[in-house]
């Protein structure tokens, strides 16, 4: 009877019109989409204040079967977000879905909805599938910002990735960039946590593209921190409530470490950050990923047998500069290390995606196994860009990739399952194409045009 009632009273006009509203002002930023599997899907929400959230989906050629996550509260102490799963999905199916914050729709001005992966294995060949990746995503806010010109600006760059469609995104590190006043506490991680998500310009993109994440120095704590950071727990704490990884950590260790495959593509999400040894450290063994997590990842990445295999880290793997945001510097014996793992096990399809440099360049290397690895640095999405990175020298560099604007990648995957492509174009703001290559795993992994 209570069911009843309440069907009849959101069925009139006003009432409706009056409970949509009230709903909607409840609602911080979101929902955005977390990892998607075959019978799961991550939905994150964010309140203003305590609220109870659930969300309820359907199958888009069944809608009248509806289906409704558990109802979560959430709390002050990570920000008002929750994480709702969809646990009742199919394979290969596409979904719609409504947010309920106290028991009351939220109605929203653009589409919401997500497609779980395919059961493709054995019987098709993998489907197709885009990624978009970009990292350095500055939001201004004034009275907190350094004075002068603002360091963020060219929002729209998240309606240009929205309106690609990609079915991922893959965030690089600076996601959003703590300030003085909220670096060493657990309200200020949160309040720009808060801020930045709610841009208005992100919100479509969030609701319909499934998210992944790394950090780096700026969302973890002050410029180039590392593993003497002080409040690097709280920081995990807040990077594990606003994003919507399957994991964080491997075989029990702390920090934003994660893997995933999506279609035939396997995912390795590295931390650059929670282990790395301080810059000026002299004696120090230098390590950015720390010795286990090197162990992992290489082991992980021996035993993959995709055609593909991307790996995510904050800073730039392959280049000849020796910055400070570069393996090639101080962590150069790590980053040698790993080549030559790579090299000696005969692993073909590695590409590293990184960011951090503000701006965008593509890197190959040829090792002498006739093995190419890449690296895709994508920089940066809205804050400040790097002028002076163009004229450095990189002799790794593939020649005119060089992209110096507010800029994000496009990876799109295709192919039959023996003869995989990989197709990067890189877009400005305004949603312009910069350049286009392919990798073609039946030309042995070569770049072409």
């Amino acid at each position: 009877m209570r069911h009843a009632v309440i069907v009849l009273l959101l069925s009139l006009p006003g009432f409706a019109a009056r409970s949509s509203a009230q709903s909607r002002s409840l609602l911080q930023s979101g929902p955005m989409l977390g990892y998607v599997d075959m019978r799961e899907a991550l939905i994150w929400v964010q309140t203003r204040e305590a609220a109870a959230v659930y969300v309820e989906y359907w199958d888009t050629d069944k809608p009248a079967r509806k289906y409704k996550t558990s109802s979560l509260r959430t709390e002050k102490a990570t920000g008002y977000t929750a994480k709702c799963i969809a646990d009742q999905v199919e394979p290969g199916k596409s979904y719609q879905y409504r947010v309920f914050i106290n028991k009351l729709p939220v109605a929203l001005p653009y589409p919401t909805q997500f497609r779980t992966q395919a059961l493709w294995q054995w019987r098709t060949d993998p489907p197709e599938f885009s990624l978009v990746t970009g990292s350095c995503a500055y939001i201004n806010e004034t009275e907190f910002d350094r004075p002068g010109k603002p360091y963020g600006s060219d929002y729209e760059i998240f309606t240009q990735i929205h309106q690609q469609k990609p079915n991922l995104m893959l965030w690089l590190g600076d996601n959003a960039y703590y300030r003085e006043p909220d670096w060493a506490t657990r309200t200020g991680m949160l309040h720009r946590y808060t801020h930045s998500r709610s841009l208005p310009e992100l919100q479509p993109l969030l609701a319909s593209t499934h998210h992944f994440a790394i950090w780096d120095d700026h969302d973890f704590g002050p410029d180039n921190s590392d593993r003497t950071w002080p409040h690097k727990e709280t920081s995990w704490d807040v990077f594990r409530a606003f994003w919507g990884n399957p994991t964080f950590g491997v075989d029990g260790r702390k920090g934003c470490t994660t893997w995933f495959q999506y279609a035939d593509v396997d995912f390795f999400l590295l931390d650059d950050r929670y282990f790395r040894t301080p810059d000026v450290c002299p004696g120090c063994p230098r390590t950015m990923l720390g010795q286990e997590q090197v162990d992992w990842f290489l082991s992980a990445l021996g035993a993959s047998r995709a055609p593909f295999k991307i790996v995510a880290v904050g800073n730039q793997f392959i280049t000849s500069n020796a910055h400070d945001e570069t393996f090639a510097g101080l962590y150069q014996a790590e980053r040698d290390s790993i080549l030559a793992y790579i090299e000696r096990a005969g692993i073909k399809g590695v590409v590293f995606l990184t960011g951090d440099r503000h701006f965008t360049e593509l890197s190959a290397l040829k090792n002498t196994a006739g093995n190419w690895v890449y690296d895709l640095t994508t920089s940066p999405l809205t804050a400040g860009v790097n002028t002076r990175g163009p004229n450095e020298e990189n002799s790794f560099r593939v020649e005119g990739t060089v992209v110096a604007q507010h800029n994000f990648s496009m990876l799109r995957f295709s192919g039959p399952r023996k003869n995989r492509n990989l197709d990067i174009t890189v877009y400005n703001y305004k949603g312009e194409e910069q350049w286009h290559k392919r990798i073609a795993a039946d030309q042995n992994w070569e770049l072409s045009h």
